[in-house]
């Protein structure tokens, strides 16, 4: 068989099993959550999951949701591009703001620090991308489990000062944010992002602190965005450019990456990708089990304590439920909102186990507006693998 007869072949048996397998609608189920943590650690950070060194990529194990507050530490971490400053002298760094303004700054830290007000939001970061491994066909990106997300203590001032002090022109529309990543290839495009002015208020800050420390060097220091409610691709980091314009760019990070299909379902088939498309911005409803966690042991008629947090993009945690008879019955989870609408909401579930065997604990978050989260099967899917947000589920042997 010649080369071009047997790919025509090959071609026409594999769109053959493909129209056959269930696999080609695409599906969705419990992301990887079998991942090891390195034995190394990058500056500033404990051992993490990691996918790559350059750029950096880290993922937080399932522990680290058993806590409110994500340690800086602990973090997960996500570059774009691979060329990132090895250092910054902070002496001399400035944020630049240019555009429609009326005038063009140049702001030191010092000056950001010193000059305007203090404020300080608890808001949660994810990943677009986070529990992309949920997706079947896989789709392409960084396979995360479920820990490409923190929540943390965010100090900094806010944009709309910044873009006070500049002073807004009257045709003044969009912001494009850019930070220091680089990539290693000339053609290769920078990563801006582009908010219209309408998207920000006053939680919208220019954060140089994170959990009352400066932000973490692989967490952009010394500058990054916070959009609270927001998706990370938005939270640019090592900010170092704001400008101002009157139309929409067009950007590959904002007209390629990061969008889903334009439907009611954000969904399509990996066969027929769904068009028009629109940018990933607000965080669905989302909650995750901390403790136990998948292969633990329990013992019999022992007191588990089932840990976790919740979140959405803002509007607020209404209830947790946790179930353990495969979602035919679910009780409330006690709550704790203490750090605002954009923070985690621990919650906690007293379990005693009275049978031997497998167990399996599923949480669901509902917030106020209505909005739960479904089965991992009801998940529609998309080829970028975003926003996936599935009943968490954890499954312990009772010993």
């Amino acid at each position: 068989m010649k080369r071009r007869e047997f790919l025509k072949t090959s071609i026409a048996a594999s769109a053959a099993i493909l129209s056959t397998t269930t696999l080609s609608a695409g599906e969705t189920r419990q992301p990887i959550d079998n991942r090891k943590v390195s034995d190394m650690a990058f500056p500033q950070k404990r051992p993490l999951i990691t996918y790559s060194d350059r750029p950096p990529l880290l993922e937080s194990p399932r522990s680290t949701f058993a806590r409110g507050i994500t340690q800086n530490d602990e973090f997960f971490v996500r570059w774009h591009l691979p060329d990132i400053p090895t250092h910054i002298d902070t002496d001399s760094y400035t944020i630049k703001i240019d555009g429609l303004v009326e005038q063009d700054l140049e702001i030191s830290l010092k000056e950001l620090k010193n000059d305007f007000e203090q404020v300080e939001v608890t808001a949660v970061l994810q990943c677009g991308g986070n529990s992309r491994s949920a997706f079947t066909p896989i789709p392409g990106g960084i396979q995360w489990g479920s820990g490409a997300m923190g929540c943390a203590k965010w100090k900094g001032v806010r944009l709309s000062d910044l873009l006070n002090r500049a002073g807004l022109k009257k045709d003044a529309h969009w912001i494009g944010f850019n930070g220091l990543e680089k990539a290693a290839y000339y053609k290769t495009p920078n990563f801006v992002r582009e908010l219209e002015l309408t998207e920000l208020d006053d939680h919208v800050i220019v954060a140089y602190q994170m959990n009352g420390e400066d932000l973490p060097y692989l967490n952009g220091f010394p500058l990054r965005l916070v959009l609270p409610g927001y998706y990370s691709d938005s939270w640019v980091k090592m900010l170092s450019n704001i400008t101002v314009t009157d139309k929409y760019k067009s950007l590959f990070f904002m007209d390629m990456a990061y969008r889903v299909p334009d439907n009611k379902c954000e969904c399509e088939t990996p066969e027929h990708h769904f068009k028009p498309t629109k940018p990933i911005t607000n965080m669905n409803v989302k909650s995750v089990i901390g403790y136990p966690e998948n292969g633990m042991k329990v013992y019999h008629n022992s007191h588990v304590v089932v840990r976790g947090v919740a979140f959405d993009d803002g509007h607020g945690i209404r209830e947790v439920l946790v179930s353990v008879d495969g979602g035919k019955t679910w009780d409330k989870a006690e709550l704790k909102q203490e750090n605002g609408r954009y923070a985690y909401t621990e919650f906690r579930y007293a379990y005693k186990p009275a049978d031997y065997g497998k167990v399996t604990f599923m949480t669901k978050a509902v917030n106020r507006l209505g909005d739960e989260q479904p089965f991992a099967k009801d998940i529609g899917w998309n080829h970028g693998g975003y926003k996936y947000n599935g009943i968490d589920e954890v499954t312990v042997e009772v010993v």
